[in-house]
């Protein structure tokens, strides 16, 4: 018994669903970590791009097409479909340039693990995850400095900036991280970290936006409306497109993953960073639609392998 409660207690998703609840239970107490998230992101990022090998980058010529349909399908297509969804519907500037922050986002670091759990190419996935990392350090300034004219504007090298110490930095530490001494700690502990660490941060977004998910529920189902169709919709259409032009299944799985889920954790911190705690609203509902639906492609794969 006590096995099993120390299993459900490391498990991720319940980890997330907690951060969720205790948000709305505690949020008062999330102010206190607002000043932090950024640091705490950064020490998560470094871990979880520890998933990431340096090895899965060669040959590089074989790298190059992964990599550009990664960032392709994570910024544009998903950018194009919750960009335009959002700015039809959301009632304020700064919720819409919540989505915008999100358009910009790089891809969850769980495209990987899903990538082997739902029987995608690996490899693909590690790939097109790291190009989109990449990327990212020039698709974010560009996004949110072309939608948020719109609000008056921001310095695209203060996001080109945060971007290096978010993504190139942690990327470049993690690689000392994987230095054959430490690796197998660093494995060990690299769970726990990332996901009390994206926990913390949802939790800090829902607590500061509580308010919103007590009483506001005409924005709430907005925000939840426009991510569920961006996410649930997205990815059911883009899987029929991918059967329908011939896309290797492995692949197409991974493709999938790639164009619709994004870093809530990251969203977040950007989203309060740049544009405030109302921004933020987009971001912490985010964690939960996208928990959501690997939830779902993970039940439906049980179902479809039991039916064989």
């Amino acid at each position: 018994m006590k096995q099993l409660a120390v299993k459900v207690l490391l498990n991720r998703n319940f980890i997330l669903v907690l951060a969720v609840i205790l948000g709305l239970l505690i949020g008062q107490y999330a102010s206190f970590f607002k000043s932090y998230t950024f640091y705490v992101l950064a020490v998560v990022m470094t871990f979880s791009t520890t998933g990431i090998s340096t090895k899965a980058m060669f040959p590089l010529k074989e790298m190059i097409k992964p990599m550009i349909i990664g960032s392709l399908l994570n910024y544009v297509v998903f950018g194009a479909v919750i960009i335009g969804l959002s700015y039809w519907l959301m009632p304020t500037p700064e919720l819409f340039l919540g989505f915008v922050v999100i358009a910009s986002t790089p891809p969850g670091v769980a495209v990987i693990p899903f990538s082997h759990i739902l029987e995608g190419d690996l490899k693909y996935a590690i790939v097109g995850t790291l190009g989109a990392f990449l990327s990212s350090i020039f698709f974010a300034p560009l996004i949110v400095g072309l939608f948020s004219n719109i609000d008056g504007g921001i310095d695209p090298m203060n996001l080109f900036v945060a971007m290096i110490q978010l993504v190139l930095v942690p990327l470049l530490i993690s690689r000392l991280l994987l230095w054959k001494p430490i690796k197998p700690t660093v494995e060990k502990v690299r769970g726990r970290i990332v996901d009390w660490g994206f926990a913390l941060i949802i939790f800090t977004a829902v607590g500061l936006n509580r308010q919103v998910f007590f009483s506001n529920f005409e924005v709430l189902l907005l925000v939840s409306l426009v991510l569920i169709l961006g996410t649930f919709g997205l990815g059911l259409i883009f899987e029929q497109l991918c059967r329908k032009i011939g896309v290797k299944a492995p692949v197409a799985i991974t493709q999938n993953l790639l164009v619709t889920i994004k870093s809530s954790g990251f969203a977040v911190v950007t989203a309060l960073t740049l544009f405030g705690e109302e921004a933020a609203i987009p971001s912490a509902v985010l964690a939960v639609v996208v928990l959501a639906y690997l939830l779902f492609l993970s039940i439906r794969k049980e179902f479809k392998d039991s039916r064989k």
